[in-house]
């Protein structure tokens, strides 16, 4: 009789068990990254619409009026951040911006006299819903 050697390698059972246990770290993990993503994107709007502020009001400084046309004031959004200048006088400003990979996301700010743009609902602050 030959001496028995152990066998080498995992069984089924034991793939198989493994497999299971990444598939659940998977399903833990994936919506954790997503909203990390989401959040990222959401502070890319606000970072480009409180940059907005300052090159509004420099163009105001210098003119004496706002603009609604963001190649007057040189801005240049984040990628895929859309932003929108929806009204801008002498008197305010108001402004929206989105990013279509955190839709429905929309942020929004304006100041002076404007018409608020929801969500918007104080002067000078950036509100997101």
């Amino acid at each position: 009789m030959r001496p028995t050697r152990p066998a080498k390698g995992f069984t089924l059972i034991e793939l198989l068990i493994v497999v299971v246990i990444i598939g659940i770290l998977a399903a833990v993990a994936i919506p954790k990254f997503r909203a990390t993503k989401g959040r990222a994107y959401a502070a890319s709007i606000k970072s480009d619409l409180k940059n907005l502020t300052m090159m509004e009001e420099d163009y105001f400084f210098r003119h004496e009026q706002y603009t609604t046309v963001l190649g007057n004031i040189s801005f240049v959004p984040t990628d895929l951040v859309e932003i929108t200048i929806v009204e801008a006088d002498a008197r305010g400003w108001a402004a929206t911006a989105t990013h279509p990979l955190a839709f429905p996301l929309t942020c929004a700010i304006f100041y002076g006299q404007a018409a608020p743009v929801p969500p918007a609902v104080q002067e000078g602050v950036v509100r997101c819903e």
